[in-house]
């Protein structure tokens, strides 16, 4: 119970905070359309991001994966969007590591009150490095609610696949617009920093260290417990399992944005495998919208 109340506290305590709210893409580590502002206008945004390492909800895999993605979203008039995603990790010779396609509808219930639902598929290389290759589908729904003064959202996830797992986020972020402009009076600096906290179940963890027995040895993966472990783990258990927080940078102009953000993540609970610690991420993104 007591995460729950830490979270309760966290939605709370953020909802004094002012911000009006613009067109904003959440490239992380995927570009995904946007849920807090819906624009009733045919859009195509297309981006490229660089992240220090692949993180899926609060856990890394046993080494780091640096990576480049290119992500492309097409947004229609009605609120209803598609999207693709190639991801690489560098430092390896494959072409692409990832590749996700889906698509979804964003919704608002009042002038406060935004959403979104959508279902993504995974696909994965054939030596299914990144730790989320346990599962490749995704079913999100998202629901946002703006205090004025700050912006909280509630995030379901379904994940199924070889494992299959449930994940509750909650996060509430503060958007802050420059009132004076950079270089011309058509550009300005955004920041927008957010605190995060996962719940959920961990499956995924133990279907990547059966997956990946072959190199425990190399990637320091602690298998699941067994018969013979002194140690019983619950990956099954729904828990907390991370606590972020996030401070992005962008500089805008009318259809370009380019972002440099910073994220520490605080993995609790971790269990049967991949012995994560506390980590800082680093992730530089560029996506331009054509209307």
């Amino acid at each position: 119970m007591k995460y729950f109340r830490i979270l309760f506290f966290l939605i709370v305590c953020n909802s004094v905070n002012a911000a009006t709210i613009k067109r904003y893409f959440h490239v992380y580590p995927k570009l995904v359309a946007d849920t807090d502002t819906i624009i009733r206008k045919r859009s195509i945004s297309a981006g490229v991001s660089y992240g220090s390492d692949a993180l899926f909800f609060g856990r890394t895999g046993p080494i780091t994966y640096p990576y480049i993605s290119t992500d492309v979203i097409y947004n229609t008039k009605t609120g209803f969007f598609a999207y693709g995603s190639v991801l690489k990790l560098l430092g390896y010779p494959t072409l692409a590591d990832e590749i996700d396609l889906g698509g979804g509808y964003l919704y608002r219930l009042s002038h406060k009150f935004t959403g979104s639902i959508s279902y993504t598929r995974f696909i994965f290389n054939k030596d299914e490095r990144v730790i989320e290759s346990a599962s490749s589908n995704d079913i999100n729904l998202k629901n946002s609610y703006d205090w004025k003064i700050a912006k909280s959202s509630i995030v379901l996830d379904y994940l199924f696949g070889k494992s299959s797992d449930f994940f509750v986020t909650l996060n509430t972020s503060k958007y802050i617009e420059t009132s004076w402009n950079v270089f011309d009076d058509k550009d300005y600096l955004t920041f927008n920093p957010g605190v995060s906290v996962i719940l959920g179940t961990q499956n995924f963890v133990q279907r990547y260290s059966l997956d990946h027995q072959n190199r425990m040895a190399a990637d320091n993966i602690i298998l699941y417990s067994n018969s013979e472990s002194s140690h019983s783990y619950d990956n099954g258990k729904f828990n907390a399992l991370n606590y972020s927080f996030k401070i992005p940078v962008a500089y805008n102009r009318p259809h370009y944005t380019f972002e440099a953000s910073y994220k520490y993540s605080i993995p609790v609970n971790v269990e049967g495998a991949l012995m994560n610690k506390r980590e800082a991420f680093y992730n530089l993104t560029f996506y331009y919208v054509f209307y």
